[in-house]
């Protein structure tokens, strides 16, 4: 199952456990990222094409880590006038892993942890 999303001006087509470099998008490393424009969607079931978006899908990822981006360089000269200009940035850059794809408000269930009441006793 594969999704295209939109995020940040650009689409991007994701699956479960793929990892994408956005532009930056607030959150700290660990926190929960939702994203709601869903493009189209592909699953079992066949393919979803969104008009514009697929409704009641969300995407839902996690973010890795805030960076920045490679520098790149605007060199400007001007032949024989003694005249030449130099700047450079670097893009702001969020990592996201992508955790599910699935409709608005699906939550996978969780696996419950047994206390130790509800555990069985040990054999001897």
């Amino acid at each position: 199952m594969f999704a295209v999303i939109k995020a940040g001006g650009k689409q991007y087509r994701v699956a479960a456990d793929d990892v994408i470099t956005i532009a930056k998008h607030p959150g700290e490393p660990g926190e929960a990222i939702t994203f709601d424009t869903v493009l189209m969607v592909t699953g079992d079931d066949g393919t979803q094409v969104g008009t514009p978006t697929v409704a009641g899908m969300t995407v839902t990822g996690e973010v890795v880590e805030q960076t920045r981006g490679p520098k790149v360089i605007a060199f400007k000269k001007r032949r024989r006038q003694n005249s030449r200009r130099k700047r450079g940035h670097r893009d702001e850059l969020t990592v996201v892993r992508i955790t599910a794809i699935g409709a608005a408000g699906e939550k996978k269930p969780r696996r419950s942890r047994k206390t130790a009441e509800e555990a069985p006793a040990p054999t001897a």
